[in-house]
């Protein structure tokens, strides 16, 4: 069985930074670069970035869970005082659903 090698045609070049090569740079790198970075270059992120940077660093401490409710949820559940409301438990299951079905269409 005789196993032809595929025909690859080369990809147009789209994007309006990338520079066509001449033909002679074949099997060559094809990007260009088209600048040269200093030791001078600085990015600005604004005002926003450094907001949410602070805010990271301040959530950094705070529990993701309330260990004090989880422990009064436990210790309810152990001596048969915790009760689940299913009304309230399949309303929401049905309005959770609602939004899942909603969020596609």
């Amino acid at each position: 069985m005789k196993i032809d090698k595929p025909t690859v045609k080369p990809l147009p070049a789209s994007s309006a930074g990338e520079k066509a090569t001449p033909a002679s740079t074949k099997g060559k790198s094809t990007l260009l670069p088209s600048t040269e970075l200093t030791s001078s270059t600085s990015v600005s992120l604004g005002t926003t970035a450094a907001q949410l940077n602070s805010m990271e660093s301040s959530m950094v401490n705070i529990p993701v869970v309330d260990a004090g409710k989880v422990a009064e949820i436990t210790k309810a559940i152990s001596e048969g005082r915790f009760k689940v409301n299913s009304g309230a438990v399949a309303d929401r299951l049905i309005e959770s659903v609602r939004d899942l079905i909603g969020g596609r269409t």
